[in-house]
């Protein structure tokens, strides 16, 4: 069995072996993820997604902390009662509260336990969307590949076949073809422009793709590497994939969580105690003392302290609690089955991406194999066309079998690629460690946890938040323009033999 360390270390170096040898001036792969994994908001919004969600660990562990607090009054007697004899004029009062818990029910220790759960929920959220994000820009970047391809290969078609056009046309002045035959021809060449036209906006959609994912317009794209390991059958994907899938650990976690806020819910019918203590200063600003020089006994000011123990024992609560029980035993069994749900989508992703793969392999196979025997087609049929026994239609019938041989052929790529890629993220291997993305130092979701999960201190922030993301609205609008191919077979024009006749006795000049 294969450790998923050693999984890694052999995707490095695999990938790593590619990517040096990419062209200069050429975008690769990889510097397409790592700008996806610096600067799109999809992730770092996730990001502070977690570190608000680490958050709740301190608030939950404040419950079980002392608290004190300070509190002043000013009080003005402008009118006295009669019958008042100890109430003076004005009066100042500072006092102080301190609170310690004591015994809560298990209310702090179940909350705080069910925020550190949610935490390591919210690390696995955080690596399935950079595997889904990844996978975005997989897509995106094969996108635009296929669709610079199929641009290419139409706009070769649009070229032969005008060429054509104009030869058959100077064919049928000598009377060498038919109306008939240029008609074929125009046909042909109005529906192959059609088509060029589709497959230009389907490439200009998928450039404008790739800066949403990405950030930034598709330069020339290296050929992505192979990826590596690919699970030989459907039940070894779904095996590692039920360990390792991010999605399925997070709902696990989430699962967890609940059946502590079960506890936090029945902590609240349960007896709480507190240590108690107060001081307070009460000054009666002078208003105390005589005016006729008799001898004051009532002090102008008093001091208190005070301390004890506090137990609230609940009796009564109108079925509060029972009815929060109830309420977090059945966001238990929500959790329960969404685990349940999640794991059927996580094997249905696997086999269905392993299918995919499969299939498109097998695809690859097929229409390396149909290329290669519609060229040999079209090179016998424009052979046999030259000596009369083939028509200007099955030429252009040869010329397109060839042509939608080789969109199939890139379409197929692009999917076994992405499949491919689909499968290692449900596999749970499709994350930046386990890519080896080298754009400098990557995320830790563990460090933010670390630096709160133990503060106390009631003052300060992180400060005003700033943009992470990177806005797209200076990228300049897309267009199809694409390297022109050059097939010598499809360059050579259908017409390149000299005319059979010479016209005068043909039927169209009769």
């Amino acid at each position: 069995m294969i450790t998923r360390t050693a999984r890694i270390r052999c995707l490095l170096a695999s990938v790593a072996l590619i990517y040096n040898a990419a062209p200069v001036g050429a975008e690769t792969l990889r510097e397409a993820l790592v700008k996806a994994y610096t600067t799109n908001p999809i992730i770092t919004g996730q990001r502070a997604t977690l570190r608000a969600t680490d958050e709740n660990v301190p608030i939950a562990r404040a419950s079980g902390l002392p608290s004190a607090n300070v509190t002043g009054d000013y009080t003005e007697y402008v009118v006295t009662a009669a019958n008042s004899f100890i109430a003076l004029p004005r009066q100042a009062v500072a006092r102080t509260n301190v609170s310690v818990p004591l015994y809560q029910g298990g209310q702090v220790r179940n909350s705080v336990a069910a925020a550190k759960t949610r935490v390591e929920a919210g690390r696995a959220t955080l690596r399935g969307t950079e595997a889904d994000l990844f996978t975005n820009v997989v897509a995106a970047y094969m996108d635009v590949i296929r669709d610079e391809a199929i641009v290419g290969l139409n706009t070769q078609n649009v070229r032969v076949l005008d060429v054509n056009l104009q030869a058959s046309r100077d064919r049928f002045q000598v009377g060498d073809l038919t109306r008939t035959d240029v008609a074929q021809s125009e046909a042909r060449l109005a529906l192959a422009r059609a088509q060029l036209q589709s497959a230009e906006a389907q490439l200009i959609s998928s450039r404008e793709n790739y800066i949403r994912y990405v950030g930034t317009p598709a330069g020339t794209l290296e050929t992505p590497p192979t990826l590596p390991h690919l699970p030989d059958s459907p039940a070894s994907a779904v095996t590692v994939a039920i360990e390792n899938n991010p999605v399925l650990i997070a709902a696990a976690k989430e699962r967890d969580a609940t059946r502590y806020d079960v506890g936090v819910a029945r902590a609240s019918r349960l007896p709480q105690v507190s240590a108690t203590g107060s001081a307070s200063y009460t000054n009666y600003l002078g208003s105390a003392s005589t005016t006729d020089g008799s001898v004051n006994t009532f002090p102008n000011a008093n001091k208190a302290v005070q301390a004890g123990l506090s137990l609230t024992l609940p009796l009564f609560q109108g079925g509060r609690p029972a009815a929060q029980v109830r309420q977090a035993e059945a966001f238990q069994s929500r959790a329960i089955e969404n685990v349940t749900a999640t794991e059927r989508n996580v094997i249905s992703q696997a086999r269905s991406a392993f299918a995919v793969w499969q299939s498109s392999e097998q695809v690859i196979q097929s229409s390396e194999t149909a290329v290669n025997a519609n060229k040999l087609s079209l090179e016998g049929v424009r052979a046999e066309n030259s000596v009369g026994t083939r028509t200007i239609l099955d030429i252009l019938n040869a010329e397109q079998e060839l042509l939608n041989s080789q969109v199939t052929l890139v379409t197929a790529r692009r999917d076994a690629y992405v499949a491919g890629f689909a499968l290692l993220a449900a596999m749970g291997q499709a994350e930046a460690r386990d890519l080896g993305l080298d754009g400098g130092v990557l995320y830790d979701p563990v460090a933010n946890y670390q630096r709160v999960h133990h503060k106390i201190w009631d003052f300060g922030g992180d400060g005003e938040p700033v943009p992470v993301g990177t806005r797209t609205v200076q990228s300049p609008a897309q267009d199809a323009h694409v390297q022109p191919q050059r097939d010598p077979l499809l360059d050579t024009p259908v017409d390149r033999n000299p005319a059979l006749t010479t016209g005068k006795d043909a039927p169209s000049r009769q």
